[in-house]
């Protein structure tokens, strides 16, 4: 991990304008489940799904990127009324770049959460990057914050929290006027 100061977090934090996240290993706990029809299954944290709820709160937009085209993971974002989702993003980096150039943003304006190989290069590329605590040791020393939850048990809903408080954003606030 980084070596960075809270204030050039929260000064990180004040230009995000889109949190996106990965999916396999971030949202889920890596593992899927196959029938003889194939993928079934994938098992996803209604606390992390809490998370896209608070990112709404605040004023964040909300994205989900993935290198997958997967019925399961688009049915996910429908009911978190994800702001944006990107499959079969291969590489992440130049999807999500042209996505950024079509609404006028730069990475800076991005906060990535991810977990292996693949997420790498967004992980240093986006302006505030999140690993998840049991990420591949690479994808750790490229983040700006390393979660203490794992992918698909909080980890997400962790890095949501955290970028909040960098803002300053009152998640009592989201408690007393939001639900």
């Amino acid at each position: 991990m980084m070596a960075i100061s809270n204030d050039e977090l929260k000064a990180k934090a004040k230009k995000i304008r889109y949190f996106f996240t990965d999916v396999d290993g971030t949202l889920t706990d890596g593992c899927v489940y196959y029938s003889h029809e194939g993928e079934l299954l994938k098992k996803f944290s209604l606390r992390d799904g809490t998370g896209f709820f608070m990112l709404r709160c605040a004023g964040i937009k909300s994205g989900i990127i993935t290198g997958e085209n997967s019925p399961i993971v688009e049915q996910r974002a429908k009911k978190l009324k994800v702001d944006k989702l990107i499959m079969g993003a291969v590489p992440k980096v130049e999807a999500l770049g042209k996505f950024l150039k079509s609404k006028r943003l730069s990475f800076e304006n991005i906060a990535y959460i991810g977990d292996d190989l693949n997420d790498i290069k967004l992980m240093r590329d986006c302006g505030l990057s999140f690993a998840v605590g049991d990420a591949d040791p690479r994808a750790i020393e490229a983040a700006d914050i390393v979660c203490k939850h794992i992918g698909g048990n909080g980890a997400f809903r962790e890095s949501i929290e955290r970028i909040l408080t960098l803002t300053e954003f009152s998640i009592e606030d989201i408690i007393n006027n939001k639900l």
